[in-house]
């Protein structure tokens, strides 16, 4: 190959072609990918058998993380309503999980899911108010 074709050049490009592919597939899954696996863990339950003791592994995973998150963008972005509707999200878990049997033990931990999930969201957004994604 002479000196000055652009073929030399090309492993360079190449790189950074990978790159900017990669990035834009880690900012997909970011954006899009990991809520979608989030929005369909419940509808797997019912295709995999789970015993009891496994709502209250998971409302001990979720009380200190969900406080931890939550507390975190509080500081950062000075807002209160993610961490005051996330509270009430626990509550309504720890209420479901520990408390209620039954009819109501479905509805009140699928409204404080919810409640914490838009919590979440809400807090994942203030603290990314700045944050934008380039081509």
């Amino acid at each position: 190959m002479p000196d000055g074709d652009p073929a030399r050049g090309a492993p360079a490009i190449d790189w950074v072609e990978r790159a900017a592919v990669g990035a834009s597939a880690l900012c997909l899954i970011h954006c899009a990918g990991l809520p979608l696996l989030l929005a369909a863990l419940p509808a797997l339950s019912s295709l995999i058998a789970v015993p009891e003791s496994f709502h209250v592994w998971v409302l001990a995973f979720a009380v200190p993380t969900s406080a931890l998150a939550l507390f975190t963008g509080r500081h950062h972005h000075r807002q209160v309503y993610p961490l005051m509707i996330g509270a009430v999200g626990l509550m309504l878990l720890a209420i479901g999980v520990l408390l209620l049997g039954g009819r109501w033990e479905t509805p009140v931990t699928i409204m404080g899911s919810l409640c914490l999930a838009f919590a979440h969201i809400a807090n994942w957004r203030l603290r990314h108010l700045r944050h934008r994604h380039r081509a």
